[in-house]
């Protein structure tokens, strides 16, 4: 569905995790208009829904933005793979189905910045009302059971999983049977965003189950390559159809543009717009709208070590994602199988 030189209250950029969100709770309210800019593709592959079937998604790059790090002096001058999610439902499409908040000490040091209302106390509600915990022992003080995003406690534990544990408990590091709860610290069994054998992203919990609402307008294959601006109030946004060197369309916003584009794409998109450190933008050559320096800096990544271990008597998860053990998945995604 392409919509050319239309107006909208709300243009949100990105289906993600935020995106999606901020669309469902926008377009509850019937008098607003809420258009969505999807860069990739409907979530229609059926390894996007398998949890088992990450793997297939997660470095093909019809799902992905395949983004690489410059290389890093501290590992040796590789370079690191920083892939990004782009479908709907972005990351949280093709990530590791892991239901994880953020520390409570970044929220923290966002208010103590200036950032009013994103302490730590102030989001906890949101989360809360986000969620849907799947769980016997739910922890009311922290978590919600009438939101839209499933989360589920592990149905099936790996062989290996208990001794894991046993063994960081014997050198120290504390038992946290909910890292989600009042600190994150220790060691445990991961939540996830998986609910009767499938992934549930932002998108399948939050927007999908509303797509048909009058007021909510999806649209995918849309790359957006500039915000539009009048004086210093972001009025619209320029895409290509299809990706750079397709059809291009404007799309007006009445009220807000709200940029959800991730923690890559959202500053490299307000850079090509125009707002970003100055002395960049003159670089490249793109006319200053606002002398922001911050915008592209103090990115904060979560690189993780990985374990490789060769087992014997055991299947592991390498095996259980790929030929007749990876149908097996496939045959739980189809019955709803947890």
């Amino acid at each position: 569905m392409v919509v050319p030189e239309k107006e909208f209250d709300f243009i949100v950029i990105g289906s993600g995790s935020a995106g999606s969100v901020v669309a469902a709770r926008l377009s509850e309210d019937q008098k607003h208009s809420v258009c969505v800019l999807e860069s990739g593709p409907r979530d229609n592959n059926i390894f996007i829904h398998i949890p088992a079937g990450y793997i297939k998604t997660l470095f093909n790059s019809k799902y992905t933005w395949p983004y690489k790090s410059e290389p890093v002096p501290g590992l040796g001058g590789r370079v690191i793979g920083t892939a990004q999610g782009r479908t709907l439902g972005g990351s949280s499409s093709i990530n590791g189905l892991i239901y994880n908040r953020g520390q409570a000490n970044d929220y923290n040091s966002w208010a103590q910045a200036g950032n009013h209302g994103w302490g730590y106390a102030d989001v906890l509600p949101y989360f809360k009302r986000s969620e849907n915990r799947i769980t016997q022992s739910n922890n009311n003080s922290y978590h919600g059971t009438d939101g839209e995003q499933p989360v589920t406690d592990l149905s099936w534990k790996h062989p290996l999983l208990e001794p894991f544990v046993q063994g960081a408990q014997k050198i120290g590091i504390p038992f946290n049977a909910d890292y989600n709860g009042a600190h994150q610290e220790g060691v445990g069994y991961y939540q996830r965003i998986i609910h009767k054998g499938r992934r549930f992203s932002a998108y399948r919990s939050f927007l999908h189950p509303v797509r048909q609402r009058s007021n909510l307008c999806i649209l995918t294959n849309t790359h957006v390559s500039k915000i539009l601006f009048e004086d210093k109030r972001a009025v619209g946004v320029r895409y290509f159809l299809g990706g750079p060197g397709g059809s291009i369309y404007t799309v007006k916003a009445r009220r807000e543009v709200i940029l959800c584009g991730g923690a890559l794409n959202t500053p490299r998109l307000l850079q090509t717009s125009g707002v970003g450190p100055k002395s960049l933008l003159n670089e490249m050559g793109l006319k200053v709208i606002t002398d922001l320096p911050g915008v592209g800096e103090n990115l904060r990544d979560h690189y993780a070590v990985r374990m490789v271990a060769k087992v014997r008597n055991v299947k592991t998860i390498n095996e259980l994602r790929g030929g007749l053990q990876l149908m097996g998945q496939v045959a739980h995604w189809d019955y709803g199988i947890p």
